[in-house]
């Protein structure tokens, strides 16, 4: 069974930076990609980057040259490090991961708090 945790969300002013990871288990980050989605007040979920593990990693618009999205195959955790963060950049971040025939199966995890305050 899949299980992925997210930790290292919380409030922070505007301009500063947040670091979140994510653990998982039950899970080789090996030929499918892992991500970072995001889900602000009143909107869909979107996702905000992904990386495959020989890495080429992507971002959507509005966080790129702010957000890195890394994974340390040491620790078997999925990061993103979060930069210059603004007021839209509030929501609940989530991890996930594909698996499964053709990376078909997607898993979330339960989400962590991100909010920036002006």
């Amino acid at each position: 069974q899949v299980q992925l945790v997210e930790s290292g969300g919380g409030s922070v002013q505007a301009g500063g930076s947040l670091k979140l990871s994510c653990t998982h288990s039950g899970y080789i980050f090996k030929d499918c990609a892992m991500a970072w989605y995001r889900q602000a007040p009143g909107k869909e979920r979107e996702l905000v980057s992904r990386v495959r593990s020989m890495g080429y990693p992507s971002y959507t618009d509005s966080v790129k040259g702010r957000f890195t999205i890394s994974y340390d195959k040491v620790d078997n955790t999925l990061y993103l490090e979060m930069n210059s963060l603004k007021s839209e950049d509030t929501g609940v971040y989530y991890c996930a991961a594909n698996d499964g025939n053709r990376c078909a199966s997607r898993y979330f995890g339960q989400g962590t708090q991100v909010t920036v305050f002006s």
